[in-house]
């Protein structure tokens, strides 16, 4: 599941001035989305790129969409003052402006939402009682985001909202703090799909946005392979993995010759006598070799370029995603790389050089030192690979 932080900045948090830092806290942080009132939509997009959802109040308003070829209007409405979505029940029936109909067929804001011109694609309910629980469940028909905001986080209905709404709509969820964010995104184990933070904290903000990257990460489960070989070759284009991100001391990347045992090897964090430590590096081996990605895909070593995301793990198995920086290939002699998991034998090729660090049961262990019966730490999975993805098809590799 793909999770999203949402920074309210409409006009309930103060004066353009205050909204502006509020916005400009979360495009650093990296916030998803910025609601606010749909007369500011152009001021952020000039601040920064990031979607903005706008509250619509007026159901009647031009879109783009609207305005005939040659209409003499059209050149006064700019695509800028677009949202990429709008957001209907401030200062109506969503947010207790406008009393609830008893008949919800009679609602003025689920009739915007079923529009066919599509002018709105979410919705903004508050929580006050049961009534407005089930006005969410009915809003989330239609709509593409339903945004609930509780009076007090304790007594949001959000495990009653994630089991009847389901997939039906992107479920947002509104808190105050990183901590409540992190409880939204565990609530029934699925969580909620984002969280709308009303904050004016920058640090808070930062929180929560870390929370959102540590609610979608997985956590791997690596086991201990026993080295069978380890044998000079002859000289390959070896690949240094350089990401714009700094790696910890027991972080790495899982890279390897078949795409079912990818080993462990440590990012160069470590000082040495020869070089200096560059903990943005990861000597990941050959260019034919695979390497795990976020999304758990692999790609292979020659494919990588400025951009592209890599996944990051550590010796536990918990992950992160980093940006490639650069890619540096260059001739190198190699060493083979042999080890047995549960009868099946799994391979690589790491450059013969003591800076490259695999992970065994001693910890950090230079290549140059590594040995047939130690045990290495990879990541193992009975899966073939077709263009990166997991297939279940036999392939044979040797």
């Amino acid at each position: 599941m793909t999770r999203s932080v949402w920074l309210k900045a409409d006009d309930s948090v103060g004066d353009w001035e205050t909204r502006k830092r509020r916005i400009t806290a979360g495009l650093e942080a990296g916030v998803d989305w910025v609601l606010v009132d749909e007369d500011d939509v152009e001021r952020v997009r000039s601040l920064g790129d990031v979607s903005v959802a706008a509250f619509r109040t007026d159901s009647d308003t031009t879109l783009i969409d609207d305005v005939e070829e040659g209409d003499e209007d059209a050149a006064s409405i700019d695509a800028a003052s677009e949202a990429d979505a709008y957001i209907v029940g401030k200062n109506g029936e969503g947010d207790g402006t406008v009393d609830l109909p008893g008949d919800f067929s009679g609602s003025a804001d689920l009739t915007t939402l079923r529009r066919e011109d599509n002018r709105a694609q979410g919705s903004y309910v508050r929580i006050l009682s049961k009534d407005y629980e089930s006005f969410a469940e009915e809003a989330a028909k239609d709509a593409d985001y339903t945004i609930v905001v509780g009076e007090d986080w304790t007594i949001i209905p959000l495990e009653n909202l994630i089991a009847r709404i389901g997939e039906e709509t992107d479920l947002i969820a509104g808190v105050t703090t990183a901590e409540e964010a992190k409880t939204a995104f565990e609530t029934l184990e699925l969580g909620a799909d984002g969280v709308l933070l009303d904050s004016d904290d920058p640090d808070e903000i930062r929180q929560t946005v870390e929370v959102r990257d540590e609610a979608e990460r997985e956590t791997l489960d690596l086991q201990w392979a026993t080295v069978t070989a380890v044998e000079r070759t002859g000289m390959a284009d070896r690949v240094c993995v350089d990401t714009g991100n700094l790696m910890e001391h027991d972080e790495g990347m899982l890279v390897g010759s078949m795409g079912r045992g990818l080993f462990f090897v440590h990012a160069e964090t470590a000082e040495s006598p020869y070089v200096a430590s560059r903990p943005f590096r990861v000597n990941a081996g050959a260019v034919h070799a695979y390497v795990r990605t976020p999304d758990g895909g692999t790609k292979y070593l020659s494919e990588l370029k400025s951009g592209d995301e890599v996944q990051v793990v550590d010796a536990d198995g918990k992950t992160r995603e980093a940006v490639v920086g650069r890619v540096k290939i260059e001739k190198r002699p190699m060493f083979r790389i042999e080890a047995e998991i549960d009868g099946d034998r799994v391979e690589t090729l790491l450059q013969n050089a003591e800076t490259i660090k695999v992970h065994t049961r001693e910890g950090r262990t230079a290549v140059t030192d590594l040995e047939a019966g130690d045990d290495v730490l990879l990541f193992y999975e009975q899966t073939a690979r077709h263009f990166g993805e997991a297939v279940e098809e036999s392939i044979i590799e040797k």
